[in-house]
Order: structure tokens, then sequence, then C-alpha cells
């Protein structure tokens, strides 16, 4: 018999950077949290069976938008095959999986007996034979291809449960409100990272989905691309160690929160999906994890007090939370504190980490507002707030998106935010700059 070795999963640690001083009457506290998670940790009990090389077991639903404008070009079918293939090659042995063939419906193109194979040399050859049958033609309906993904994936009893999902066009074929729904029933039952080929897809939509179901977007314009991308996808998919992690905020008796975002590596805002964790407590998913760290920043409304008087604004810790029965503490936590002085220079100092994030955020919203307005033709307001992109992009150090600005206005100064509007742009960039407006670059601590 097989002796197989214990799920492996990140040890976490939590680091707090912050101005604790207030000055007096001062109610705001903000923090950045980093939640970094490294190797060679063990958590024992409660993760499910592991696979054969000891990692948790896990299983993945692909899902290929096989509608009727997958035929225009029609090299573009044939490059969704092929990375559908790839794909396939990169799961790890004994990771369950499935093909889902989306049109106005889903259809369960392999193993297509309802539930899931199981990776290994013989099924993945299937799998990419079965893959022949993948033809354009019919709608698109989204919302079907989620709803068969969750089914396909809640049949088997793993740890990790994730979906590859790509598209080439809008969802026409059904409701927002259908979509909606479908995703209110998939949020934190599978992560999904999703995937817009060419320029005739909605960008909303595409990162609608990924925010939804706490995966990435992104857009591959050139559809020859499709194969290293899911390539990159499935293997960061392979490397999750550890599923469901929740972010546990604890406040004392008359503070409130006034928001829990993601900041790093990209901008997510989390505090509408608080799940109350007992008295004065709540979980904000932040789905599966690797080795690998993230920034949130947290902002808290405390009581006005005394100078001198200090108190714990909050308390942050990761667990898992269980259906039944208490969350699994994780063993990292980390204190947000307030201090109310009459020193000046110490209450009026920004947090570096929290001055960087705050403007990061800034440059997620304005780059979408300057966008939207470019789009209904008022080209001022787009110039004022691309303009204000193209300085917080510049003053922040992230570089990757002044690159992808400089696709959609001529910078004149980079520092005052001066910019003209190019007259032609590009779908591709433009879209391109919409859909990475969120990712983030990394403060140095």
């Amino acid at each position: 018999m097989a002796n197989f070795a214990k799920p492996s999963v990140p040890r976490f640690s939590v680091d707090v950077y912050q101005n604790e001083y207030l000055p007096e009457g001062g109610r705001e506290v903000n923090a950045i949290v980093t939640v970094t998670a490294t190797g060679g940790g063990t958590l024992g009990a409660g993760l499910g069976p592991g696979a054969a090389d000891g990692r948790p077991s896990a299983a993945v639903a692909i899902m290929v938008d096989c509608s009727g404008s997958m035929d225009y070009p029609p090299a573009k079918m044939r490059n969704a095959r092929d990375a559908t293939a790839a794909a396939i090659d990169t799961l790890r042995d004994g990771t369950r999986f499935a093909v889902i063939a989306g049109t106005h419906v889903a259809t369960e193109v392999y193993p297509g007996d309802g539930g899931l194979a199981v990776a290994s040399p013989p099924t993945r050859h299937r799998a990419k034979q079965a893959l022949r049958r993948l033809a354009a033609g019919g709608g698109t309906a989204i919302g079907t291809w989620l709803r068969l993904a969750d089914r396909l994936l809640s049949s088997a009893d793993v740890t990790l449960r994730h979906g590859i999902l790509l598209t080439d066009g809008r969802n026409e074929h059904e409701t927002p409100e259908d979509l909606r729904a479908a995703l209110d029933a998939c949020a934190g039952r599978f992560t999904c990272d999703a995937r817009g080929v060419g320029t005739d897809w909605e960008v909303k939509e595409v990162t609608g989905i990924a925010s939804a179901l706490l995966g990435t977007a992104d857009i591959v314009a050139d559809p020859a691309g499709l194969a290293a991308d899911f390539t990159r996808m499935m293997e960061t998919a392979m490397d999750k160690e550890v599923a469901d992690v929740a972010l546990r905020v604890w406040t004392p008796v008359g503070t409130a929160i006034r928001y829990v975002k993601q900041v790093a590596p990209a901008v997510e805002d989390l505090t509408a999906r608080r799940a109350e964790a007992g008295p004065r407590a709540g979980d904000y998913p932040t789905g599966s994890w690797g080795d690998e760290s993230r920034d949130y920043h947290l902002c808290v409304e405390v009581p006005p007090a005394g100078l001198g008087r200090e108190m714990l604004a909050a308390r942050v810790s990761l667990v898992i939370p269980q259906a039944e029965g208490p969350a699994q503490n994780l063993g990292a936590q980390g204190l947000v504190r307030a201090v109310w002085t009459d020193d000046m220079a110490a209450s009026t100092a920004i947090s570096p980490q929290v001055a960087h994030y705050t403007g990061q955020a800034e440059l997620a919203h304005v780059i979408r507002q300057g966008l939207d307005l470019r789009k209904v033709g008022d080209f001022d307001g787009a110039t004022a707030k691309l303009g204000r992109a193209v300085q917080l992009a510049s003053a922040s150090g992230n570089a990757d998106t002044a690159k992808l600005l400089s696709k959609v206005v001529d910078v004149v100064d980079a520092a005052t935010g001066t910019v003209r509007l190019k007259t032609r742009v590009a779908e591709a960039d433009e879209m391109t700059l919409e859909t990475r407006s969120t990712k983030t670059v990394r403060v140095k601590k």
C-alpha cells in the first residue's frame, strides 16, 4: 500500500505597518497588513485527502468558449484547443479535472460522465483527443458554464477547487442578473481565473467574474498567446497549497470597520464580503494560497479618547472557516493600535505603506474613470483623470501601468500629470489598460 505524505501547506505570518498616533479627537486608524505564506508548514488533519506527492488534492474545470464568434478568425478556435491541451499537460498527477464547452448552454466535453477524470498519462491523452470535438457555434451564456463547473467540482472530495474560463465575446444570451446569480451561487465554492481573447469581449464582465470568484483576469489580445497563458495559469493553480483562507478581523466595542481591501498584488475591495464570525469579529475571504505574499489595507474608526490614551483598534488573524464547528486557526496574528498624542509631528505623519497603497487604489480608480469618460466623449474629463493616473504611476514606480498608459495618452510631464489624449488608440491597448488597471506594485518596506 502506498504511503501518502501528509499534505504540506504554507506557514502564515502577519506583519502590520501603520502610524498608530492620532491627534486629539482623531478617529480613523489605517494599517497595511502584509500576509505571507511560506512553504514547509503542516496544518495536519482537516484538509481532505492528499495527492500521491504529498500535496493537497485538487480539482480543475476548464471552460472554453465555443460560441460562433470563436470561428472568426478560424485560428482562434484552434488556439483555444491548443491552450486547453497545454493546460491539461500541466495538471499534476492525481488532480481531478473536466473540460466544458461553453455556448448558450454548457456541455461537458471530458470526461463526459457527469463527474471528473483523474489526471494521469492515459486520461490526459483521452482528454486531448476529446478536444477535437470542440467546434464553434451557438451563443454565450457564461452563467451556465459556471454552474456546470460548480456541479462537477463539487462532486469530488478535494481540498482545492479551481476554474479557468476563456471567452471571446459578450455574455449576450443571458441577462446580467442571471450571470450575477450564478456568480453568487459559485462564490466561496471554487476560485476562477478568467481570460478574454481578442477584443470583442466586455472587460467589466471578465474582471467581474474573476473578482467574484477570487481569481485573476487578463486579456490575451493575440490568440497565439493562449497556450503560454493557460500553462502559466495552470502552473499557478497547481502550486496552491491551502484553500478558503479568510482574514479574520476582531475589533473592540465602539469601533467600526470602514473597509478592508486587498491592495497587492491587485486592488480588490473585500468590505462587502464580510461573514460574521462571532462577537465583534468578521471573516473576509482571500481564496487559495501557495508560497506568496499579499497586502491588505484595513481602515478602522475608533471612539475618540484623551491624550495619552491608547487602545487595540483591531486584531487580524488567518483562519480557515469550517461548515460546522470552529474555524481552523492558522497561527498568525497582527495587532493594529491607536495612541492619542499632542505631538503634531507624530500624529500627522503618514505611514509610507499606507500612503503608497492609497495612491495605488486611486490609480486603479482614476484609470477606470478616465477610460469611461473617453468612451462617452468627455475628452477633457478623460484627460484630467488619465493625467492623474500618469502622475500616480510615476510617483509610485508602477512602470507596467505607466507603459500601458503611454499607449493611450502622450505624456508631456509625468510628475505633474500633464498629458494629451492620443487621437488613435488600438482597441487592444485600451482594453489591456482597463483589464490590468487594478494590478499594483509592491511597496518597498
